[in-house]
């Protein structure tokens, strides 16, 4: 019996037999030393875009270095000759358990057969090194430990003599550990390695011969988190980091490790509960080598907005500036400064928005600023909270427009507390713990609250209800768009708008009637039924998570079978029977789900739609309804049968 090379390099020169060759067990892997586990892993984790509030990046943060293992070249089992053995020998071979003493110190005690060792057994080298586990005529095979004599562990698939298949791997030296796949001695496929003793610092995902590759998550021991695609161990391709340690967040594309391309920056702010600042300091748009460069809109915390062209982080070119009063600037910007200065009254809240985008400038007189909501509104609601119903207004006689604007104000005021709560819930639905305690609504989250205080049953479709509040939206696609964000004022607004176009008739009488309309919504919609969810994609938490990790390729889907609509302005939507052939298309329709059984789960919410003798597929399905209709197919075409 012989082995090969010994783990130690001065060992590798001794003259040995070599009848047949095994491979390198090192404790780090073929010829891979214990650094590359942590390659890049003191590379600088805070890069990121410069933010504008405040202007210095936060700190540069490294993970400490974790230094090499020795490496380990170890000698195999075949290449030394058996110096004695004891135990049973069948024709001159040995056979059975026995122990064999080898030329060089090494030892095996263990199973043989026909004079190999064969089975279970475990082979300790001179130095110490030592191999647990099956044994495949003379060779490591299936299942096994290594221990070195450093204290560092192997224990997993074994393959001709290496690490192949699940695994894990734990040095001594220092504190690294790997637990996932292995393909012939390196990390290749699905794994976890943590830096340290107390696993505040690791990554899970995708290795491709020991090389971060694919998608990965990355988690450092400040706290700060990378979820994404990974090339050649830097963050490449699209992913999100969070520093939680700062208070951002990048979502986007990254190439070698920087931000670059189109992504979404935002600046969490820390807030008491329920603050009427629901929004954060956001930017969305271009970044080239880590700066806001090319087109992008900044959205601030306040309320205003930039829409325009960046430079190497600052305003440079064409923009467009609305202040959180409803002044709009269009006009050219040069290094963060605005060319001209607009030409009203600068009070102390339009200043300090001015210069946040124009420090230490003094303001002229120019004819570029308009104003899109009138300037005579008396903060019935405060300064930060602006109802914007002028299209409303603008279908009453010009006399009784400020009496209809202060009365429903005032009923709105009335029933703030409840309303802010309504907000408040219906805008965390679905999503993560918010960084800042607060959340801002999104027309999928406000389709479930019109669902749920059965607005749809007042002759109005969900689809219809969008036209009403469309507005003079330009873009058609916008019109039914899930991801569309809703403020506070705006949120107040729309509920207005449906208020009189359902109540209206009832409550048209001589005097104000826009609060009477409201007032009867709150009592007969919003106050008995909101924050009692009814459909299935909120109402379970478990269930809410793993449909929301759907919901971007639901939206594709919905947006590839929706058909123009028949009414104006013929936006493209989808209809019950469109949902129908879609299933038919993809071939669903089923002994379980049928095509009646289907019509049931589509109008089981309006019952209007269905009598003794027909069934109206007519009606239009926003996004919501698509996703919870698909939700409920799903249960009844997948059996139990199909998920043993």
């Amino acid at each position: 019996m012989a082995k090969d090379k010994k783990k130690d390099v001065k060992k590798a020169e001794k003259p040995v037999r070599s009848p047949i060759p095994a491979q390198d067990t090192t404790a780090d892997g073929s010829s891979t030393k214990l650094s590359d586990l942590q390659t890049l892993v003191n590379e600088v984790e805070e890069t990121q875009a410069n933010p504008v509030i405040p202007d210095k990046e936060p700190a540069e943060v490294e993970e400490p270095p974790v230094q090499d293992v020795p490496q380990y070249y170890e000698e195999p089992i075949l290449q030394v000759i058996v110096k004695s053995n004891e135990g049973e020998k069948v024709r001159g071979l040995y056979e059975g358990e026995g122990f064999a003493y080898f030329e060089g110190g090494n030892t095996y005690k263990g199973m043989f057969s026909e004079g190999f060792m064969h089975g279970h057994g475990t082979y300790t080298w001179a130095d110490g090194v030592k191999y647990e586990g099956t044994f495949v005529k003379n060779v490591q095979m299936f299942n096994g430990r290594y221990t070195w004599n450093d204290g560092s562990i192997y224990e997993g698939a074994i393959e001709n003599g290496v690490r192949h298949g699940f695994g894990f791997f734990r040095s001594s030296t220092r504190p690294v550990s790997y637990i996932g796949y292995w393909y012939k001695g390196k990390r290749h496929g699905k794994g976890t390695i943590y830096y340290d003793q107390e696993h505040t610092s690791w990554y899970s995902g995708d290795w491709v011969n020991n090389v971060k590759e694919g998608w990965g998550m990355r988690c450092y021991k400040s706290g700060n988190i990378y979820e994404g695609q990974w090339e050649k161990n830097v963050r490449h391709g699209k992913g999100r980091m969070r520093w939680l340690t700062a208070n951002q967040e990048y979502m986007g594309q990254w190439v070698y490790g920087i931000q670059h391309g189109y992504g979404t920056h935002i600046w969490f702010l820390k807030r008491m509960h329920a603050s009427q600042y629901p929004l954060r300091n956001e930017y969305i748009g271009d970044f080239v080598n880590g700066e806001r460069h090319g087109h992008g809109k900044f959205m601030y915390a306040g309320g205003a907005v930039y829409d325009g062209e960046w430079v190497c982080n600052k305003k440079h070119g064409k923009g467009k500036f609305v202040f959180k009063k409803g002044y709009v600037y269009e006009g050219e910007f040069i290094d963060d400064h605005i060319v001209e200065y607009p030409a009203f009254q600068v009070d102390a809240m339009n200043a300090e928005e001015l210069n946040a985008v124009c420090t230490g400038s003094h303001f002229g007189t120019i004819e570029n600023i308009t104003v899109i909501n009138g300037s005579e509104n008396t903060f019935v609601l405060g300064s930060n909270i602006e109802l914007d119903i002028s299209s409303l207004l603008d279908l009453l006689p010009e006399e009784e427009r400020h009496e209809e604007l202060k009365q429903v104000e005032f009923a709105v005021l009335r029933h703030i507390t409840e309303l802010r709560r309504v907000y408040t819930f219906y805008s965390s639905l679905g999503c993560d713990h918010s960084l800042d305690n607060t959340f801002l609504m999104t027309k999928l989250q406000f389709w479930r609250l019109l669902k749920d205080c059965k607005f749809h049953h007042s002759n109005i479709t969900l689809a219809e209800m969008d036209r009403i509040l469309s507005g003079d939206k330009t873009q058609l696609e916008e019109i039914h768009c899930p991801h569309e964000t809703l403020l506070f004022r705006r949120f107040l607004s729309y509920l207005i708008y449906l208020a009189f176009h359902i109540y209206h008739e009832e409550q048209k009488e001589k005097g104000p009637y826009l609060h009477k309309c409201f007032l009867e919504m709150m009592s007969r919609n919003v106050i008995p039924t909101a924050c009692h969810i009814q459909g299935i994609l909120f109402s379970e938490e478990r269930c809410t998570v793993f449909a929301m990790s759907y919901i971007d390729k639901c939206w594709e889907i919905y947006r590839a079978f929706r058909r123009p609509s028949t009414r104006p302005p013929f936006e493209p939507t989808m209809t019950m029977r469109h949902f129908l052939w879609m299933l038919n298309d993809f071939k669903l329709l089923s002994k379980q789900l049928t095509a009646s059984r289907l019509v049931e789960i589509l109008v089981k919410d309006c019952p209007s739609l269905q009598d003794s003798s027909s069934t109206n597929l007519e009606p239009e399905l926003v996004f919501l309804e698509f996703v919870e209709a698909l939700l409920d197919c799903a249960l009844v075409y997948v059996t139990s049968d199909m998920i043993k």
